[in-house]
């Protein structure tokens, strides 16, 4: 039955899906144009759309001149009194489910509003246009003749609200699985959905350990990680392969992936297994690698959203002004601004982007707008760091759990300068060398930091500070925050992340 289903799914569903696909590849700017008037004739009638007169708008330039880009602050307002139950706010109709981003020392959360059919068209429509571009790539992949294990969130009801339900985004979606497709997943979505996050990884981890045929994965590479580790643990297996000979895919987002594909090379020792990038954030599904031999991941404009682009000159501007998907270019960081299905207008999401190709657009993710060090004009991204710490690992055999990066500020007699705290799963040889090299690669990745650290004139080389092994999953849990839509933040432009960390060490000891 299950190879049937493959079958089925392969020649017929996921071929339609694939016309899509074309057609982004084809017109993407007619594609874009009129998804903008699709949302706004959709919403005109709503409190914001009636505000915005959005029933006079006729073209992206009038779109622009309506209303100013917003974060989320501008929004929050709105959204409450839609989780309140009132209808016609954002979007047509009441909204029940939201969907939640919390940030990661903070205990403020956002919540995104998920309507069915922004759930529909953007976040079910994304995961399949994942699994098209996986079986154009893989024509021998066996997804839906096999099993897939799958790492969820939690849901709660909302109290002041009942009626209204809130999660990250990927419990929404499990709780709205059809009941033939849970058939294909383990575990069962009882557990996918317990809101313990370790007792939820000890019943994952014990439930992969005793079936041997899972074929897919997807999550979070941190969480993935920990969840490896402990299934070998159990099983008493040397790598993965041994537990799951069949496997063929990980799918996974949230942070990159660079400082743990030598970790997934000894979890994974076969070149047969192949590992897909998808951009499935809170507010909506936005791109999927489409070429598993290339970075890049093609942006999906016929999903609910309307993409606008910051260039890195109006992140701080009072008055942002974006640019079209016509007008962007190679190898600059934008900050996306997106108008949605879910009622985000002209919403800032926090993410940066560089865009890999223009026929298709293809992107990937370098960052957050508020994960960056300039504190010397060095404009350093957590893709450069990202980067430059993969090669850094390769070069010497070792392997990362996870970091975060602050300025280390002037003091009397030393110039400013880098503090790494890195948590090794295998330390290089030596740490003083290894820091060397990362510094060079770091000025190899990025022309700012390099300037600034000629001849030392500006900028000390980096310090690396290592770090117990479970540090940064014990600080997590001390703040509340275990759980797969949780990172700690790579880069910051303070030093609130490290100066906790380094505190939260020193009352172990």
């Amino acid at each position: 039955m299950r190879r049937l289903v493959n079958h089925v799914l392969h020649s017929g569903l996921l071929m339609r899906h694939a016309l899509r696909i074309n057609r982004m590849w084809k017109s993407p700017h007619e594609l874009q144009n009129r998804m903008l008037l699709r949302l706004l004739r959709r919403a005109e009638q709503t409190e914001w759309g009636r505000r915005h007169a959005f029933r006079d708008i006729r073209s992206a330039r009038d779109f622009a001149q309506a209303m100013p880009v917003r974060d989320y602050e501008h929004f929050q307002p709105l959204v409450e009194r839609m989780m309140y139950g009132e209808p016609n706010v954002l979007w047509p109709g009441q909204v029940r489910w939201f969907s939640k981003s919390s940030g990661t020392t903070s205990a403020r959360s956002k919540f995104i509003p998920v309507p069915g059919g922004n759930l529909r068209e953007n976040h079910k429509r994304g995961t399949w246009d994942s699994l098209t571009v996986l079986y154009h790539q893989l024509p021998a992949a066996r997804l839906f003749a096999h099993r897939s294990m799958i790492m969820g969130g939690a849901l709660s009801s909302f109290s002041p609200h009942p009626d209204t339900t809130t999660g990250d985004v990927s419990a929404i979606m499990l709780h709205h699985l059809p009941r033939w497709a849970r058939f294909f997943f383990l575990p069962d979505v009882e557990t996918a959905l317990l809101p313990d996050w370790e007792e939820k990884l000890e019943r994952m981890a014990r439930a992969g350990a005793n079936d041997p045929s899972v074929v897919m994965i997807g999550g979070v590479p941190t969480w993935t990680v920990v969840l490896f580790r402990r299934i070998l643990e159990l099983s008493g297996k040397a790598h993965m392969l041994e537990v799951w000979p069949d496997f063929q895919v990980y799918i996974h987002g949230g942070v990159s992936f660079l400082p743990y594909r030598a970790q997934f090379r000894e979890f994974f020792p076969s070149e047969q297994v192949s590992y897909q990038e998808i951009y499935n954030a809170s507010e909506g599904y936005f791109a999927v690698q489409d070429l598993l031999d290339q970075d890049g991941m093609l942006l999906l404009l016929d999903n609910g959203i309307y993409y606008e682009f910051l260039p890195m000159e109006e992140w701080q501007a009072a008055h942002p002004k974006a640019i079209g998907l016509e007008d962007v270019k190679l190898g600059k960081h934008y900050a996306m601004v997106i108008s949605t299905s879910g009622g985000l207008w002209r919403y800032t999401p926090g993410d940066t982007v560089m865009f890999t190709s223009l026929h298709p657009y293809r992107i990937k993710v370098t960052g957050r707008t508020k994960q960056f060090i300039n504190a010397f004009g060095e404009e350093v991204m957590v893709d450069n760091t990202d980067k430059a710490l993969a090669e850094a690992c390769q070069a010497t055999g070792a392997v990362v759990v996870d970091y975060t990066v602050a300025p280390r500020y002037l003091s009397r007699g030393r110039k400013g300068g880098h503090q790494w705290l890195v948590e090794f799963e295998r330390e290089p040889g030596d740490i003083a060398e290894f820091s060397k090299l990362l510094d060079r690669n770091l000025q190899r990745c990025n022309s700012d930091y390099e300037a600034k650290r000629y001849h030392s004139l500006a900028l000390e080389r980096l310090e690396l500070v290592p770090v117990p092994k479970g540090t940064f999953h014990d600080w997590l849990r001390t703040k509340g925050k275990l759980g797969g839509q949780h990172k700690v933040p790579r880069l910051a432009n303070h030093r609130q992340y490290v100066d906790d960390i380094l505190h939260f060490l020193a009352e172990r000891v």
